[in-house]
């Protein structure tokens, strides 16, 4: 059930009073009935995927739990993490991995292949298995304390506002808040919760569902179109998936605010960074954190030779190409920004500095490598999105962009000038022009019933589908 239905819309207030009608001392009732809450939700995909949530918490429960009582801590390691991650490579990248093989063989003039799979896809498998897994560990790093409460633990796995969505949180940050919940019922953070709830709602359903109706008709049919048509049906892909992921986002954080909860912040104004490394320290935070303590630390890090360092940042992006989908695209896509990011290193772009107008330079820059990587992200194969290129750099064709969209246009450039002052406002003038903090409240009170009417009056209401739940 996603958080911009309208079936979410009508149960979420229902399960706010339930939720506070439980006494605080009662904390444990409380969390029981998040967990139960947690799973009804997510058995509306399929019920029996709930099996797999199951599995890859009592899997990671148990492993930590027996961390600390054996003797071969590391094989307690080792075994926990490859049933946890049994799942995850059993629906998600058997077929990939049975497509790979049967290639290499046929090389060799073979043939063999095993069964393939077209169940789908468990939804949220890779946000709480990497969620799951970054707990056990930092339990094996002795970064956290052992969780012995299953409910707890349960529930910070299963935990229904990023369940599918992410954030991919630390255990650090939300058990410590699931033991000791708040006594009262915090009206401050609820109402910060509803205005990014409702932000995020205004980036998702009038953003990104509007881009959406331009961008998938563009890439649907590339070959109809002029390679100006294609750039700009990518750049605006760019601002789809940032407003669609980020706004999504931002909804599950504004969710669990509203019950008194925070979580780790997703998104930061990734666009006004001025390199390819800003732009991931800002980009899907979360994830890019988890792959830098897991992933590239664990592999050396900086703390090595240059080529080594390299080595280490293409692993890393690699990886989260195949984090993101078991297809060639997802590798490509990953191991193009592993590239950008070592050649920003090679030339010392990070270490550039200048005035405003350097800055915007930069900014151009990394925002157009980030596109230029996203074409791949976007194709369904290598050969699609080698097509998009030859198309936009086939200077035959006539430079001209299509804009029969009347009057999805309007609309369109309406909710991307304001998500970009938005951020324009946020990035460089976080003190000023309050509008929904720190403002008058007939200021606050307008700000969010034109967001209100924005939202009803040109929002794509009959869409619930996220760009991220495939990953």
């Amino acid at each position: 059930m996603t958080f911009n239905s309208f079936s979410f819309i009508i149960i979420f207030p229902l399960l706010f009073l339930l939720y506070y009608a439980i006494p605080a001392r009662f904390g444990k009732g409380r969390n029981l009935f998040l967990l139960v809450v947690s799973y009804l939700l997510y058995m509306q995909w399929k019920p029996a995927y709930a099996l797999v949530l199951m599995g890859v918490t009592v899997v990671t429960y148990l492993a930590a739990l027996l961390l600390g009582q054996s003797r071969r801590p590391r094989l307690v390691l080792t075994l926990g993490v490859l049933l946890s991650l049994l799942p995850l490579l059993f629906f998600k990248y058997l077929n990939f991995l049975n497509e790979a093989l049967s290639s290499l063989l046929s090389l060799a003039h073979l043939q063999f292949s095993l069964p393939g799979l077209n169940w789908a896809i468990p939804v949220g498998i890779s946000f709480f298995t990497l969620q799951a897994l970054g707990y056990l560990w930092d339990v094996y790093y002795k970064r956290q304390e052992v969780e012995r409460d299953f409910l707890t633990y349960a529930l910070f796995v299963s935990f229904f506002p990023s369940i599918t969505s992410g954030p991919i949180n630390k255990a650090s940050l939300v058990i410590p808040q699931l033991k000791r919940l708040r006594p009262y019922f915090d009206y401050p953070k609820a109402v910060e919760g509803m205005r990014m709830l409702l932000w995020g709602l205004f980036m998702k359903v009038v953003v990104a569902d509007r881009i959406a109706i331009y961008v998938d008709m563009v890439f649907s049919h590339y070959v109809n179109f002029t390679g100006m048509t294609c750039l700009v049906a990518i750049i605006l892909f760019a601002i789809q998936i940032y407003a669609d992921f980020a706004g999504y986002s931002l909804m599950a954080l504004g969710v669990a605010r509203v019950l008194g909860i925070d979580l780790t912040e997703n998104f930061r104004r990734p666009f006004f960074a001025t390199s390819v490394a800003d732009l991931w320290r800002r980009w899907h935070i979360s994830l890019f954190n988890w792959l830098k303590d897991y992933v590239y630390i664990p592999l050396g890090g900086s703390r090595c030779s240059t080529i080594r360092n390299y080595f280490n940042i293409l692993v890393t992006f690699v990886v989260s190409g195949l984090w993101h989908g078991a297809n060639w695209t997802y590798v490509i896509w990953g191991a193009m920004l592993g590239v950008f990011m070592c050649t920003e290193k090679a030339i010392g772009w990070q270490r550039c500095t200048g005035g405003p107008w350097v800055k915007l330079c930069r900014i151009v820059l990394t925002f157009g490598a980030f596109c230029a990587a996203l074409i791949f992200f976007r194709m369904p194969t290598v050969m699609d999105g080698v097509g998009v290129y030859a198309r936009i750099f086939d200077f035959s064709l006539p430079m001209s962009v299509y804009f029969d969209w009347v009057p999805n246009f309007p609309f369109t450039v309406m909710g991307i000038t304001l998500l970009f002052l938005k951020d324009l406002r946020d990035e460089f003038f976080p003190q000023r022009f309050p509008l929904m903090l720190n403002a008058h409240a007939a200021v606050r009170w307008g700000t969010c019933l034109s967001l209100v009417v924005l939202i009803l009056l040109t929002g794509v209401l009959d869409s619930d589908q996220f760009i991220y739940n495939q990953f």
